[in-house]
């Protein structure tokens, strides 16, 4: 499947504004790495809804099709999680924004774009993973 991503200059400028949220929790530096998605896609910013957990804590996020994104905040995804790290939020907004840009076959899309989106930003490992593997949920 053939899948057209931003640059790689501007998905560290994505990861970095993201990361950024995950520490300070400032809203402009998330809007500002969503934005910048939707722009590249030529797509309407979706509305973003924050909350402590969802589905019982297993879930990280959701995406419905009105365009809504439910999201887990990070200082609630610091707490309480058995695998709370950064690069998983940032892996898990991936997948919903991945849900919001591919419609169709949506969760084998979305899990590729959140995967191809951080692929190559590190620079010191060939896939993009640091060694680990690719959750299959």
């Amino acid at each position: 499947m053939r899948m057209i991503l931003p640059s790689l200059r501007e998905r560290r400028q994505i990861r970095r504004y993201l990361s950024s949220f995950f520490h300070s929790h400032s809203a402009a530096d998330f809007n500002r790495a969503v934005s910048a998605m939707c722009r590249f896609y030529n797509l309407k910013r979706p509305t973003v809804e924050w909350f402590e957990y969802l589905d019982w804590g297993r879930a990280a996020g959701n995406t419905y099709d009105d365009g809504k994104i439910h999201l887990v905040h990070p200082e609630n995804w610091k707490r309480g999680r058995k695998y709370n790290s950064e690069r998983q939020w940032i892996n898990a907004v991936y997948h919903e924004m991945g849900h919001y840009v591919f419609w169709a076959d949506a969760e084998r899309k979305a899990d590729t774009f959140a995967f191809r989106m951080a692929k190559g930003l590190n620079g010191t490992c060939r896939n993009g993973m640091n060694g680990e593997t690719r959750s299959r949920g």
